[in-house]
């Protein structure tokens, strides 16, 4: 078995299901929760001792070679763009196709709201490739309000740049 098969084995901290991609879309989850998610299926590990998650032996050269360091997909734009292009063409309608959302209004657009909404596109794509989406919606993490101002994000969300 090589490295990857070996990683891809491994539980990841939370299953994808359609539930907790809604939480994501209705900012009901933080944007630190959005990034490891998606930092755990680029197989970004965590340092020991420390909140910082650094590329592995098996991070994509796409990603690794551009960003040894895990990015701030929510808050930073060149990873969101970053994310974006990653998505092949036929999983660039998934949120509309899968999920059946019909996007934001017009006065809810902000930065943080559009890039959460590619974050979901990025994780159905990788969950329907992987053949690793979730059924199961009883694994899901602590649902909080969703934040006071949604351009700014949640309490210890870093700033949107």
């Amino acid at each position: 078995m090589n490295k990857k098969e070996n990683f891809l084995g491994k539980q990841f901290s939370w299953p994808i299901s359609k539930k907790l991609l809604f939480l994501v879309l209705e900012d009901k989850v933080s944007d630190v929760f959005v990034c490891e998610l998606i930092w755990e299926r680029l197989f970004y590990i965590r340092e020991k001792n420390t909140d910082n998650w650094i590329s592995s032996q098996i991070t994509p050269a796409y990603w690794s070679e551009k960003f040894v360091k895990a990015p701030q997909i929510i808050s930073e734009r060149k990873a969101s763009v970053h994310l974006t292009r990653s998505i092949p063409k036929e999983h660039k309608q998934g949120l509309k196709n899968f999920l059946k959302f019909k996007g934001y209004k017009i006065n809810e657009l902000y930065p943080r709201r559009t890039r959460r909404a590619t974050a979901v596109n990025w994780l159905i794509y990788w969950s329907i490739e992987s053949n690793s989406f979730s059924l199961k919606e009883d694994k899901l993490p602590a649902v909080s309000s969703p934040s006071v101002n949604p351009a700014i994000g949640h309490l210890g969300d870093p700033e949107i740049k």
